[in-house]
């Protein structure tokens, strides 16, 4: 159960119990109450572990101060569990204290090495709570410590293969660095020869995101930090498995806990979808805050992406995330505007133009089209990453919306 206590307070703090007892919890909030904080809590009957996942919001994470009290009496194995569970779900950010009647030497030794850093006595005073608290949140003023982020999560899902949305992830992702920068990962979540390091140039053969799903139980920012390839940019990046068959599917609770510590980390998340609605890619567009349909307008693109908007507007956690991105639009023989919206009952929220030959150019070089290009693609993909990070956005020139595309060819008069 997960309560808030707010006070006029300088600080955020969260409070998690873990088989602590109604008479434990009481005198933690009582204590709490003398301390200028503003309070949630969340208490758990019994032990938490990878096996036995207890909801953990985004918001009992995003304290200043976090603070676990896990019993050591009833079961120690499973109170060590329970403290390495809730040091990776929250990042590694979180004192974990341990709760014993007897605070004999053994315990407190076995405590201590698997991450506790506190001890409370089961027959603790108001006093004992207000001392600890005091104590951290001397500790949390005196101490930089790394500020929680809550990423956004940007999830581009083509209608079918084609369509550009590798493109589109992978200059929206560099564009937030290099424009805004933003701290940004962006995770290629193909099951197998994923293209996101071929358009960027970087290696990433070493590790994957699929492995690191599978590695979601021991999970901390060190670990993390080890599987991702770094584009000159700043730009992160998490491959796709680069392999030809043999790829295995994704348990879709862990990849629901690994974008949540994702999020932690970053302030952005761009992930290039599989265009397939397996469990765990089905996990990612949930846990995504937007979510980008791409297709182009020609029949067979438009057929397939109505038949995604149904089956995803069935979702209620999908439905008002949904935004459609027309990639390649040319008024000449292009599929119409309104037949397009017709066709699928939801607006086009995004066009794009066609660039193909100045995209397939930059795909080859391994260079992703620069922001300073100012090309009409770059143009549209700037205002498309202001619009997120809420900059100003920019002008197109009146010559470029003009000019055809080839018109770079034509001769120019002389003067």
């Amino acid at each position: 159960m997960t309560t808030n206590r707010l006070s006029t307070g300088i600080l955020t703090a969260t409070i998690v119990t873990v088989g602590a007892g109604e008479q434990v919890i009481q005198t933690l909030l009582d204590a709490a109450d003398k301390i200028s904080w503003s309070l949630t809590t969340a208490d758990f009957e019994t032990y938490v572990s990878d096996e036995r996942r207890p909801n953990i919001s985004q918001q009992l994470k995003m304290s200043e101060v976090c603070i676990a009290i896990v019993d050591y009496d009833q079961d120690a194995e499973r109170a060590i569990e329970s403290t390495l569970y809730l040091q990776q779900v929250f990042g590694g950010k979180i004192t974990i204290v341990a709760l014993s009647k007897d605070q004999d030497t053994e315990t407190m030794l076995l405590a201590m090495r698997n991450g506790c850093t506190e001890f409370l006595a089961r027959s603790f005073s108001e006093d004992d709570a207000i001392d600890l608290f005091e104590r951290l949140t001397h500790q949390r003023k005196s101490t930089p410590l790394r500020t929680m982020t809550s990423g956004k999560v940007l999830s581009f899902f083509g209608a079918k293969g084609g369509v550009g949305t590798t493109t589109l992830a992978v200059h929206l992702a560099l564009y937030l660095v290099q424009c805004h920068q933003k701290k940004t990962l962006l995770i290629d979540n193909r099951p197998e020869l994923g293209h996101i390091c071929v358009y960027l140039g970087v290696d990433g053969t070493q590790y994957n995101f699929h492995e690191l799903v599978r590695n979601v139980t021991r999970l901390d920012s060190e670990l993390l930090h080890g599987f991702t390839a770094r584009h000159p940019s700043g730009l992160e990046v998490l491959s796709s498995p680069d392999v030809c068959g043999g790829s295995r599917m994704l348990d879709s609770e862990s990849v629901t806990r690994l974008i949540e510590f994702l999020r932690t980390e970053y302030e952005y998340i761009v992930v290039d979808c599989s265009n397939t609605l397996q469990e765990a890619d089905l996990a990612v567009l949930e846990s995504s805050d937007e979510i980008y349909l791409v297709a182009t307008p020609e029949i067979g693109a438009i057929r397939d992406l109505s038949r995604y908007v149904d089956n995803l507007g069935r979702m209620d956690s999908t439905t008002e995330k949904m935004h459609v991105v027309i990639n390649r639009f040319s008024s000449r023989y292009a599929v119409r505007v309104e037949q397009i919206e017709k066709a699928i009952r939801l607006p086009i929220a995004i066009k794009l133009p066609n660039s193909y030959t100045e995209l397939v150019r930059s795909v080859n070089l391994g260079e992703p089209i620069a922001p300073n290009r100012k090309s009409e693609f770059s143009l549209q993909l700037i205002n498309w990453v202001a619009s997120l990070t809420g900059a100003a956005t920019v002008a197109a020139p009146a010559e470029q919306k003009s000019k055809s595309f080839f018109g770079f060819l034509t001769k120019q008069p002389s003067s």
